[in-house]
């Protein structure tokens, strides 16, 4: 039988019954307002695939592993958001200092995100270098992590707060399921050293610790509007939440990377 491709088409309201999709792949697939009915997604991978509303009955999980946000979770009446972030919280105190809300706490948390990387980075220092360019289980890899913080970086801190229209390195690596723009370096074949990464990595904190020395809570509650080409491009987007969003990406990769390292460390 033939495989079916579809590509550019629009089958809402599609119905599939009895149907076999083993080893399909989705890309860029909208399944909002779906019904899921007997469906097995044994072994399935889903990458930043979007849940909000949905409401699952008869549902078995069975050596599920969920890395993600969770905000009003609920799983046989207990909301389990609150328990896992008191846990993550206690086996790393310092997660607490990520959520600021004046400029004195962001000048307390910065200093500890440049702290906790240097010590990740002088593991990542100990592999060869072609291990930090090895993808762990479909992750991205060491180079690629660091490459997408300077994206990061560049896009909440220099184009948002401080209106460079296009602050972009070539190295600059979006998220993986970013619709791509014009004008945004978009290269996921380089392999550039660890080295030359760094030394970008380097002046993309210095930009931050600047703009943190100065930054007052008036500041902090304004808003800022970017409707110039390219990402992000939003309107009256709160100060804080620009910087809080740097904040959560320079955590939560580390937290991957040393992960991956860990993973690594054992083929090595």
């Amino acid at each position: 039988m033939p495989v079916a491709e579809f590509h550019e088409q629009d089958l809402a309201g599609s119905r599939f019954e009895r149907v076999s999709l083993r080893g399909s792949s989705f890309e860029k697939v909208y399944l909002q307002g779906s019904s899921l009915r007997s469906v097995d997604l044994s072994g399935s991978q889903l990458r930043g695939v979007a849940f909000h509303d949905v409401r699952m009955r008869g549902v078995e999980l069975w050596n599920v592993d969920i890395y993600g946000e969770l905000n009003n979770v609920v799983v046989n009446g207990v909301d389990i958001a609150p328990l896992v972030e008191a846990e993550l919280n206690r086996r790393m105190p310092e997660r607490t200092l990520m959520r600021p809300d004046d400029a004195d706490g962001f000048r307390r948390a910065w200093p500890v995100l440049e702290r906790l990387w240097a010590d990740t980075v002088a593991r990542a220092r100990t592999f060869p270098e072609e291990a930090l360019h090895q993808r762990v289980g479909d992750e991205w890899s060491f180079i690629h992590t660091l490459r997408h913080l300077n994206f990061a970086t560049a896009a909440w801190i220099d184009r948002m707060l401080l209106g460079t229209a296009a602050p972009w390195h070539q190295l600059d690596l979006p998220w993986e399921e970013a619709p791509g723009w014009d004008g945004i370096p978009w290269d996921r074949t380089a392999r550039p050293t660890l080295a030359e990464v760094l030394a970008v990595r380097q002046e993309r904190q210095a930009t931050v610790r600047r703009v943190l020395a100065s930054l007052t809570d008036e500041q902090l509650a304004a808003t800022v509007t970017r409707t110039e080409p390219g990402w992000p491009q939003e309107a009256d987007f709160p100060v804080k939440e620009c910087l809080r969003i740097v904040l959560n990406e320079e955590w939560e990769h580390r937290l991957y990377a040393e992960r991956d390292l860990t993973v690594l460390e054992k083929e090595i």
